[in-house]
């Protein structure tokens, strides 16, 4: 019987496993995806939230301005992009300035610092391309941007590093309470443990309603995006907001850690937790009502949409913790906006609870500190000849849009939980992120993911299992010599 199972390898969990690898306990994560980061965490805006919009009192205000203000030196640490770009929240009409005023005691009575409210010309002083409509604007320097596959695999990574074991593509489908401990259930066989940490995503209300009698419902949220190329990266410096409705923070646009210009989310309910495709109606809403915030809105960039799940909880708030009638079961459920700044926080706090209901030690030898894989692309150019003397393969440049080469390909496979997809080079390197959207890139990159892997071509997968790229190898003489 191991100590703990986290349950889900998005943020959240990978957040949580970090934590829990500072003590001495047998920890392992189940993830039913052949990946970390592969379900809500890889389809969210990337925003590092200062924290004024959460419900004062609530879990998602403590730990929203908890994590906006240990993101910056958790990236240094674990070696992740993040920038500290600020934000600001745009009001169009004059009768809403109650409702900005509003914002702002909230985020005062959270403790976010620096907050101001801005009249329309003092924003396109500091914004020149924000719309004309916006009569003033809530300030807050604190916000920031981040890469959120960056953080989730470096969380992971470090976690791993730290002795965490990763079980990828093992689906949880049953759990069940013993005399003490839980039993897991999976494609891959049965596990037991004393403790459960339930990071489920959207599926966290299964898994809770099995164990526990005071029952939760998750609502997928599904959100659609637009990403545009990095020639309007700079349109905007900071993230632009519209004052929030009951669905959320509404349509943003704002720049990304690597240069591009996001805009997005939609917010509709769905019952389909699968359900991440992109509707014509849904972009053509996102760029309608993103261009309310700035003028002329370079929508001709858009190089690709994409879609994501958020796991909205009926009450609006976080669940964390045990449930009175499930001991040893620990939720982090209804982790929806703003999670992905909440995640580091989030992981410390559950992990110090299961710390103290299992009495665990600190361990002596806990490696604090993780490098990422070297980028070709911002590196200096001193940086760039020193790389490719250690080792030649960084003179091979795979992926032209992003400028990425053979050297970081071959990284990010070794490391530890090295990539094995296309899409886990993609998220961990940038190789086909760029304006081709891997037109060019993907057979070079499949050729050296299936030498490094020691595998065939045809075993090489987009992501999943039953993703692969090639079907059936023909001879030269069948396919006619073609």
């Amino acid at each position: 019987m191991t100590d703990v199972i986290v349950i889900g390898a998005g943020v959240t969990g990978c957040a949580i496993a970090r934590e829990l690898s500072r003590f001495e306990l047998r920890v392992q994560v189940l993830e039913r995806a052949s990946d970390v980061c592969e379900g809500t965490s890889k389809a969210n805006s990337g925003i590092a939230h200062a924290g004024f919009d959460a419900v004062p009192g609530s879990r998602k205000a403590q730990l929203n301005v908890e994590g906006s203000r240990i993101m910056e030196s958790l990236s240094r640490e674990l070696d992740f992009p993040y920038r500290r770009n600020g934000s600001l929240v745009l009001c169009f009409r004059e009768e809403d300035r109650p409702a900005l005023q509003k914002l702002y005691e909230q985020g005062i009575q959270n403790g976010v610092e620096g907050l101001q409210i801005l009249e329309g010309e003092q924003v396109r002083q500091l914004e020149p391309n924000v719309s004309g409509q916006a009569v003033a604007a809530l300030y807050a320097p604190s916000g920031g941007i981040v890469c959120p596959f960056g953080l989730t695999i470096a969380l992971a990574e470090n976690a791993a590093e730290n002795g965490v074991e990763f079980h990828l593509n093992t689906e949880v489908q049953n759990v069940e309470k013993l005399g003490e401990g839980y039993r897991l259930t999976t494609n891959r066989g049965i596990f037991e443990t004393k403790v459960v940490v339930n990071a489920a995503g959207v599926y966290a209300d299964r898994f809770h309603n099995m164990v526990s009698g005071e029952k939760i419902r998750i609502i997928p949220r599904k959100g659609e995006y637009c990403l545009m190329d990095k020639k309007a990266g700079g349109y905007v410096s900071r993230t632009l907001f519209q004052l929030p409705t009951i669905y959320g923070k509404g349509v943003l646009v704002t720049p990304t850690v690597h240069g591009n210009l996001l805009a997005g989310p939609t917010a509709v309910d769905v019952e389909d937790a699968e359900a991440v495709n992109t509707t014509k109606e849904g972009l053509e809403d996102v760029l309608k009502r993103a261009a309310l915030s700035v003028r002329a809105l370079p929508s001709r960039q858009v190089i690709t949409s994409f879609a994501g799940l958020r796991a909205h909880e009926e009450n609006g708030d976080f669940i964390l913790g045990q449930p009175k009638d499930a001991p040893g079961f620990f939720d982090a459920a209804g982790i929806e906006s703003p999670g992905l700044t909440c995640a580091p926080a989030i992981g410390r706090y559950l992990a110090g609870e299961v710390q103290m209901y299992l009495s665990a030690e600190k361990k002596a030898d806990f490696k604090a500190v993780r490098k990422g894989i070297p980028c070709m692309e911002t590196a200096s150019e001193e940086q760039r000849r020193r790389l490719i003397a250690e080792n030649p393969l960084y003179a091979n440049v795979v992926c032209r849009c992003e400028l990425v080469t053979e050297g970081e390909i071959v990284d990010a496979i070794h490391r530890p939980l090295g990539a094995t997809t296309l899409d886990g080079i993609k998220r961990r390197t940038r190789a086909g992120m760029g304006r081709c959207q891997a037109g060019f890139c993907s057979p070079r990159t499949v050729e050296i993911l299936a030498r490094e892997l020691g595998k065939d071509i045809s075993e090489i997968c987009k992501n999943d299992p039953g993703s692969e790229f090639l079907v059936s190898q023909e001879s030269e003489n069948t396919a006619g010599g073609i």
